[in-house]
């Protein structure tokens, strides 16, 4: 037998002792009555004993000890409060349920912590209805969710999780794409970190002595332990995650400087809705002066120039010079075209191996699965119910050889202690249980587990206030009071999605749940102009650029998606309608792709200082002797496009169309002037 499945009959078999006897008991007791210690010697018994006590308590799970005056460790007693196994009880609301009930739906399948999640929705819904039935109805809908990436990625992502937890200093080769190199890297892993639609750990590096973020997509090969330890380092007390959550593009890294920005007043709501926590805003002619420390210049004038006319760098000089610099830059390029180099000859990438697991790459601790069946299996025998095979591997997301090889565990949990949980024997497409009166033990819902909690509080988190109002809010306000912590702040940190408003999206989620009308003040940038409508609201979306509201809009007699952020207002009217049939969003296409129905394609060169951030996040056609690509560019509109060149902030030029590169000379021209005046 496997020494982790040996660990695992030893811990539930001691749980099992415990709860069963209801008294505190003594070391011997245990030694002589728990399945796993009995042949032990003296030494062995008490090192993997303290192994054993050690790791629940890592998962929550704390024994009383009653120590003696003196004495060894022969002499304590040990016991399992209830209260330090069951989970407390939650007393959520049926909205509140459903709203969980949905979110595992909606983030199942590429949810990197999708199998955990079900898990601990399975504790929180005990004796409730069953949480992985579909809801009739959904107000939200998911194009893009936090998967891994790949199958490497998916790995590296699991290995970090589990150091996290396990406290152990990782090794890996990491691609600093600033420089340009891969060098190794030693890690202390303090937290992850989900931004933007990527993976970041932030931790302590033991070549830089100091705190450093890394993007998980750019690790190389695989992450490994640097010791057989334990545990090789405890988290500095004063870590504070939410400090790396806010950061934005442009303060990632050492302050160097601090930029005064001024915003129009016609977009200055815009600008501050996403970025205003990230410095201090004071009045100024016909807008506002936005100051913000700033990490990167590059970052820095890439925002202002992506804003057009409406924003200007009014300090520092040596910022101010940037700018300007890149703008001719960027006149100089879309005036007179370079010469692009010879394109070398691509080498297709070989095809990954399908794997079935690829997108959901945490799996949960096996003991959180263990005790979760062996609810499940005292249930059903308590009701006389057999339970069908593929169901039970459909619940627990495991295959049927994973599912025997748990049951076969839980057949001999504490059986030669004599207080043995339950008999399932699977036979045919069916599970037959015979419960035993221990088994009344795991007859609740056991605490949530670190991993559980984790993505439990995630999930809500991602989803924010895109679910009828308080409904999931007031969910996660339960759930941390019951575990007596925020979840987030133990390992994994969600940010805010670019894109949304959750004042706006409260608004919008109660019109949808109402069935009410809604107006709405939407700003369309690429155009500069503003538009009241008056829209029949139906679902909130996510895409890759942030959430939106579909809606049909009968002044248009067509569907239309507004993007949450771009709403300036948004009122709930008192006249009701009536949904018609079909008015569903493609999340396949757009919100997906970007690419809309009438989308043009730009020929885009990418100067060679700047192809390895093309190749991470474009769709590059074209590598160039010279080190530059060429990417294709999807767009709607000249506005558009003109908006996303700027942004590139001169490393980028629009090789054809000839009129979209007209279009963004244009755009530049305008820009200048404005900026000179």
């Amino acid at each position: 037998m496997a020494k982790d499945t040996e660990k695992l009959i030893r811990q539930l078999s001691l749980i099992s002792f415990l709860m069963a006897e209801r008294r505190p008991v003594t070391a011997l007791e245990i030694k002589q009555d728990v399945e796993g210690y009995s042949q032990m010697n003296d030494e062995a018994f008490a090192r993997r004993f303290y192994a054993d006590r050690a790791e629940l308590e890592s998962l929550g799970i704390h024994l009383k000890v009653d120590k003696p005056a003196e004495g060894y460790y022969e002499a304590e007693n040990y016991s399992l409060p209830p209260e330090n196994f069951y989970l407390p009880a939650i007393e959520f609301t049926d909205e509140e349920l459903g709203a969980l009930r949905m979110s595992l739906h909606l983030l199942d399948g590429e949810f990197a912590y999708a199998e955990p999640l079900r898990l601990a929705l399975q504790q929180l819904s005990w004796g409730k209805p069953n949480p992985l039935e579909a809801p009739e109805e959904r107000s939200v809908t998911l194009a893009v969710t936090p998967g891994a990436g790949g199958r490497d990625v998916s790995q590296r992502l699991s290995k970090i999780e589990t150091a996290i937890f396990r406290r152990k200093t990782i090794v890996f080769d990491y691609y600093t794409i600033g420089r340009d190199s891969t060098e190794s890297r030693k890690v202390d892993p303090y937290h992850l970190l989900y931004k933007g639609g990527q993976f970041y750990l932030i931790g302590h590096s033991h070549e830089r002595d100091d705190l450093r973020v890394f993007r998980v997509s750019r690790i190389r090969g695989k992450v490994g332990y640097s010791s057989k330890a334990e545990h090789d380092f405890n988290r500095p007390e004063d870590f504070n995650p939410r400090e790396y959550a806010t950061r934005t593009d442009w303060q990632l890294g050492d302050p160097v400087g601090r930029a005064r920005i001024w915003l129009s007043d016609r977009i200055d709501w815009l600008a501050l809705r996403h970025f205003g926590h990230a410095g201090e805003v004071s009045e100024a002619d016909d807008g506002v002066i936005f100051e913000t420390d700033y990490a990167n210049a590059r970052q820095m004038v890439s925002w202002v120039l992506g804003l057009g006319e409406h924003a200007r760098i009014e300090g520092p000089p040596e910022l101010i010079d940037e700018s300007r610099e890149r703008l001719d830059q960027i006149l100089a390029w879309h005036a007179d075209p370079p010469e692009p180099a010879d394109p070398i000859e691509r080498v297709a990438p070989e095809p990954e191996e399908e794997d079935d697991r690829e997108a959901s790459p945490i799996r949960p601790e096996r003991f959180a699965r263990l005790v979760t069946l062996a609810g499940i299996l005292i249930d059903a025998a308590r009701e006389s119910r057999k339970l069908e095979l593929a169901e039970l591997c459909e619940q627990l997301q495991v295959s049927e050889q994973e599912l025997r090889q748990d049951i076969d565990v839980l057949n001999v949990v504490n059986f030669g202690g004599g207080s043995y949980v339950l008999y399932a024997e699977v036979t045919g497409e069916q599970v037959d249980v015979d419960p035993e009166p221990y088994g009344d033990n795991f007859a609740r819902p056991a605490r949530l587990l670190p991993l559980e909690a984790k993505a439990l509080v995630a999930a809500i988190d991602l989803i924010g206030e895109h679910l009828p109002e308080g409904w999931l809010a007031g969910a996660r306000q339960k759930i941390v009071d019951a575990l007596g912590q925020d979840p987030a702040q133990e390992g994994l940190q969600i940010t805010t999605a670019k894109g949304d408003d959750s004042e706006v999206a409260r608004v919008v989620s109660g019109a949808i749940a109402a069935r009410r009308m809604l107006e709405i003040e939407h700003y369309k940038e690429e155009l500069d102009e503003f538009s009241q409508r008056r829209v029949e609201p139906y679902k909130l979306m996510n895409g890759r650029e942030g959430w939106y509201v579909h809606v049909w809009d009968p002044d248009k007699d067509d569907t239309r998606s507004f993007r949450l952020d771009r709403i300036r207002s948004a009122t709930v009217l008192d006249e009701s309608f009536e949904p018609r049939p079909g008015i569903e969003p493609d999340v396949q296409g757009w919100p997906r792709t970007g690419e809309v129905a009438d989308s043009r394609i730009a020929r885009v060169w990418m100067m060679p200082e700047r192809a390895r951030w093309a190749r991470e996040d474009k769709r590059v056609v074209e590598e160039l002797e010279d080190g530059a690509v060429v990417i294709e560019l999807p767009f709607a509109g000249h506005e558009y496009l003109a908006r996303e060149i700027l942004k590139e902030a001169g490393d980028a030029v629009v090789l054809e169309p000839d009129d979209a590169r007209q279009a963004v000379l244009e755009a530049a021209e305008a820009l200048a002037g404005a900026v000179k005046r």
